[in-house]
């Protein structure tokens, strides 16, 4: 008599869900990636017409800026493994000396960073716009749409739709989810929940988080591409300030893979910021220029300069959780104000949020 041995059956994979991903920042790509590899059905939904939130990069004619995120740490391992996906499109930054100025531009201190300083050639936007791509052809990425409602879902009442708006006014609705997701800052999560008359225990978690504004200046000097003359002001490339205006500095034409025209961010103190958080961009404008002439002592005017103001920049005190998750409601949240301010805390947070719905 021939007998065999009884096989434990394989756990089988949970049906595929449908998930509406609000936001393409880099917690919102992470977590659309996420689900979508394990089986799921993701559709992105993003106000800007590009994927990239805090990382966005600018082009100008005189070259690209890191409007937002000026480079990324590598700390945790599985951060480490999807960047190898993207080989070569990182490269560390040579500016990583932890260099601080007062309000003259005098050194006040300095010390080598304790890590790599990474950046995204030929800008910051580059790595989530290639990580995004299989999201876009797959026809699962919505720019230029802007949720401004969650609402039951009228077919499916378990469900969700949405009610977006694009740029120029025109509104659709996407139906059909079993969860949203809500991979934006915290207050505009908040807000979101609120005025869709929402009643969930995300709320108050949501509420409790503060996030300081940021104004940042852009200031391009082609002048400076001269025989014998390859850069105006100081020879650092980067630096943290200590005047009341200006909080960080960086020239980016220093960046692995930009361009030679002369080019410089600067990003406002948080105080700064929000002090002057309701004025012009005009005015704004003039007096960071101000600041920036007295740290560098480039008092050269430049052929082109901008500022972007961001709203939510940096976070006060962070949640102390990677994520949030409501599963009677089957509504998330995720975002780099989970666990800090960082561009890792970001893909951190989308990550573990998808890994916990999916």
């Amino acid at each position: 008599m021939t007998t065999t041995a009884s096989r434990s059956p394989s756990p089988q994979r949970p049906p595929a869900r449908r998930f509406a991903i609000i936001g393409a920042g880099m917690a919102g790509v992470a977590c659309a990636r996420t689900l979508m590899q394990a089986g799921h059905s993701v559709s992105v939904f993003e106000r800007q017409e590009r994927p990239g939130g805090r990382m966005a990069t600018q082009e100008t004619p005189f070259g690209s800026f890191d409007a937002g995120a000026q480079f990324f740490t590598v700390r945790d391992a599985r951060f480490e493994r999807a960047l190898q996906t993207v080989n070569g499109l990182c490269r560390p930054w040579s500016a990583t000396s932890l260099r601080v100025l007062d309000a003259t531009g005098q050194m006040v201190a300095a010390a080598p960073a304790p890590e790599p300083h990474w950046v995204a050639q030929p800008g910051m936007q580059s790595l989530l716009t290639t990580w995004a791509e299989p999201i876009a052809q797959a026809g699962c990425l919505h720019t230029d749409t802007q949720a401004v409602r969650l609402e039951r879902d009228r077919l499916h009442p378990q469900g969700w739709q949405l009610a977006c708006e694009a740029s120029d006014g025109s509104t659709a609705v996407y139906a059909g989810f079993d969860a949203v997701l809500l991979a934006l800052p915290a207050p505009k999560a908040h807000a979101l929940l609120q005025s869709s008359g929402i009643d969930s225990p995300l709320q108050a978690p949501l509420h409790s988080v503060t996030i300081d504004p940021c104004w940042t200046l852009m200031l391009a000097f082609p002048q400076a591409v001269q025989p014998g003359l390859t850069t105006l002001g100081p020879q650092w490339n980067a630096a943290r300030s200590t005047h009341h205006r200006i909080g960080w500095l960086a020239r980016e034409s220093s960046k692995p893979g930009r361009g030679q025209v002369e080019r410089w961010t600067v990003q406002a103190s948080p105080e700064w910021s929000q002090e002057h958080f309701d004025d012009t961009p005009q005015r704004v404008q003039a007096k960071l220029q101000r600041a920036f002439s007295e740290v560098t002592g480039i008092h050269a005017e430049p052929a082109w300069s901008d500022v972007r103001r961001w709203r939510h920049a940096r976070t006060l005190a962070p949640l102390g959780r990677s994520y949030l998750w409501d599963g009677d409601a089957a509504l998330g949240a995720c975002g780099d104000w989970c666990l800090g301010q960082r561009v890792e805390d970001a893909f951190i947070s989308g990550l573990e949020l998808a890994l916990a719905v999916a």
